[in-house]
């Protein structure tokens, strides 16, 4: 279409595809009813617009009040009191609507203000004004003084509690994330639902303030309308005063009526919501699953009406029907009941008989728990016990210490009591086999001097159960005057996990296993999965990798960083597949990590070097072709060597230095095969794991 004025063309079609678009927005069609109402509280409204608004009005709080029923928690309605306030100022506008129309056109007959309000005049009134005033007082009454009032004092105090519980309730769900009992996005539905839940009853406690003053409006507009109009109609329309009162009376009670109707079912509906409460369900299955669930009580009721009924002057036939229906009532539900338990019967009965014993499956006997901890019954209490450290929660701890040194994730461990054991003794079970054992005193605390001097103190003397060192059990009312004194204040729970801890450390190449090395290389990093999969399976097998983590743990050699790892894995087997040339290569790759873990408190690496004779000697007795090679040291020559690092340590030990001992890195795994049979705490080095920028300092020669 084009506009012959000025040339530019009109898009119709564009307009009414924009138009459609704007209608379906949910907002701009909720900002645009808020505005008309608005708009109603300044303009004035024909009577005929008038009776479709109050019809929406009613339909609207009835809408309300069956959703308010219908829901299964108050949270389903979260925006009831938005709701709410939009039906409440819809009401105020049409009864200013109405009270313009009543005035300005009352003199005419009692449907000046429309249909609606003149027929709820006529029907409530029913040609008598007396009646439709005390009915519309009665109602008023009804609204402003009980329910109002009461879901009002409902919504204010469910407002305070929840907001005092608050605290409480994220505290528990921060225990139950803490404990494992839920995972993280449960914790934060969780929190949000709490944070919905007190946002909901602080506004509804704001809300019913709104249902008390539309009450309140409603009461004082009716009165001004009725005393206006009566004015109006005598001084100005020249009517009589008892045509003036019965026809603004009709007009002003069926205009408080329509607005008062809808007022009380949207009261009503308020009062749903905040007696709900925490009870779930729609508001029939919370009524009736519980208020007429109990045989007895329906059988109370049916015997007083029962017994109303037989009173002198009392109608006996409604209370007979009453207690008939009741008493009917009763019957069905202690015999469904009776049912529902009976049949409960017949199913464990037959689940019973269902249940034969099945023999156990012989897999379960092959089951082995790679940790065991088996305490006598005296040190239950180390595992319940609230008041002091427990045992699971150090072990938690403990779990989370080795990954994050050692980067091996330690598997659960098998807490059990053995009545066999005595009563204070415990023992540390590997794979089945005894690995460790203690005897320890569940209410004393275990002091130690660190020098090695006995204890002063007075207690039980013993020897700590993980390095053999003097100790003394004491009482707990000793700690202070121990810990005044310099000594090691140890409670007993930490002696068993300290025990355990020095167990798994020791062991940790054994418990790593095929399915452990496979979780470990699956839990990498997304960019590291292509180094992965290009070193296996098609140039090195996943046992392979397990067997050089294990023997880097054996040394008690971090694996945490696994990518250095792999590559030098990568690196190495591009000329060899041996299994210890690997593990050579990889802890030379790993120098910076070795040297940082052995540097002392002084800031260097104390060494303790072999001397070249014993450097010449053990490479000559390497024979075998290749990487085979085999270590073939005369027994006397094996056995030299052995005092000559005994001596050497012994005097550096008196020093206070706990050196490492170096070689070269052609016979370091020999040199270690060896040592660790005599001295397993022993560190030993080749020259190609002392970082370049690592300090060091000699301390002797072997």
């Amino acid at each position: 279409m084009s506009d012959a004025n000025n040339g530019r063309s009109f898009d119709v079609q564009g307009f009414l595809n924009r138009l459609q678009t704007t209608l379906r927005s949910g907002d701009i069609m909720l900002a645009a009813g808020v505005t008309v109402i608005l708009t109603v509280l300044i303009f004035p409204m024909p009577s005929w617009l008038l009776d479709i608004a109050l019809a929406l009005s009613v339909t609207l709080s009835v809408l309300i009040l069956m959703t308010s029923l219908f829901i299964e928690k108050p949270l389903d309605f979260s925006a009831f009191p938005t709701v709410l306030l939009i039906a409440t100022m819809l009401r105020l506008s049409l009864n200013l609507a109405s009270t313009r129309l009543i005035l300005e056109f009352g003199h005419e007959g009692t449907h000046a203000a429309g249909d609606v309000i003149g027929a709820f005049g006529g029907l409530i009134m029913g040609g008598n004004f007396l009646i439709g005033v005390i009915v519309f007082a009665i109602l008023v009454i009804v609204n402003f003084v009980v329910i109002t009032k009461g879901s009002g004092r409902i919504a204010e105090v469910a407002a305070r509690f929840t907001l005092d519980a608050m605290p409480g309730k994220q505290m528990a769900i921060d225990a139950d994330l803490s404990a494992g009992i839920i995972d993280e996005n449960e914790a934060r539905k969780r929190r949000t639902e709490l944070e919905q839940e007190s946002t909901f009853f602080g506004a509804m406690d704001g809300a019913a303030k709104f249902v008390r003053g539309d009450a309140v409006a409603g009461l004082l507009i009716t009165a001004i309308n009725l005393i206006g109009g009566i004015v109006i109609g005598t001084m100005q329309a020249d009517m009589s005063a008892g045509d003036a009162m019965r026809t603004y009376s009709t007009l002003t009670v069926g205009d408080g009526l329509v607005s008062q109707f809808p007022a009380l079912i949207v009261s009503t509906a308020a009062g749903l919501m905040v007696t709900k409460g925490g009870t779930r369900g729609s508001a029939d299955k919370a009524l009736f699953g519980q208020l007429g669930g109990s045989a007895r009580a329906m059988g109370m009721a049916a015997a007083l009406a029962f017994v109303l009924a037989l009173l002198p002057g009392m109608p006996a036939l409604p209370f007979l029907i009453l207690a008939a229906g009741a008493g009917y009532a009763a019957f069905r539900i202690e015999r469904k009941q009776t049912a529902e338990a009976a049949a409960e019967t017949r199913r464990i009965e037959t689940e019973q008989k269902r249940a034969v014993p099945a023999e156990e499956p012989i897999s379960s006997a092959l089951a082995i728990d790679s940790l065991r901890l088996e305490l006598g019954y005296g040190l239950i209490a180390l595992i319940n016990d609230t008041s002091g450290p427990r045992i699971t929660d150090q072990i938690k701890a403990l779990r989370r210490q080795i990954a994050a040194e050692m980067g091996f994730v330690m598997p659960s461990v098998r807490i059990l009591d053995n009545v066999q054991l005595p009563s204070n003794t415990y023992v540390l079970r590997l794979k089945e086999m005894e690995a460790g054992k203690g005897d320890i005193r569940p209410h004393m605390l275990l002091v130690m001097d660190p020098r090695g001097e006995p204890v002063s103190l007075p207690g039980e003397p013993t020897v700590e159960p993980t390095f053999g060192l003097t100790a003394t059990w004491v009482d707990p009312s000793l700690r202070e005057e121990a810990q005044f004194r310099g000594l090691t204040v140890v409670d007993p729970a930490t002696v068993v996990t300290t025990h355990l801890t020095e167990m798994i450390k020791d062991n940790m190449a054994e418990l790593l296993s095929y399915a452990e090395t496979q979780k470990l290389l699956d839990e990498l990093p997304k960019p590291q999965q292509k180094l992965v999969s290009d070193l296996i399976p098609s140039r090195f097998t996943l046992a392979g990798v397990q067997r050089v983590l294990q023997q880097l743990l054996s040394e008690r050699i971090s694996i945490r960083d696994l990518p250095t790892i792999l590559e030098g894995i990568g690196e190495a087997v591009g000329y060899s597949q041996n299994i210890m040339v690997i593990t050579e290569h990889v802890r030379s790759r790993l120098a910076r990590q070795i040297s940082f873990s052995n540097t002392g408190p002084s800031g260097y690496i104390p060494l303790l070097p072999l001397s070249p004779d014993w450097e010449q000697a053990f490479a000559e007795a390497l024979i075998g072709p290749g990487e085979e090679k085999q270590l073939t040291l005369a027994p006397t020559r094996l056995q030299q060597f052995i005092q000559a690092v005994k001596q050497a340590f012994d005097r550096i030990a008196a020093d206070g230095e706990l050196p490492v001992l170096l070689t070269s890195p052609a016979i370091r795994p020999y040199v270690r095969s060896i040592v660790e049979r005599f001295r397993p705490q022993t560190v030993v080095m080749s020259q190609n794991e002392i970082h370049p920028r690592a300090r060091i300092r000699t301390l002797g020669q072997i």
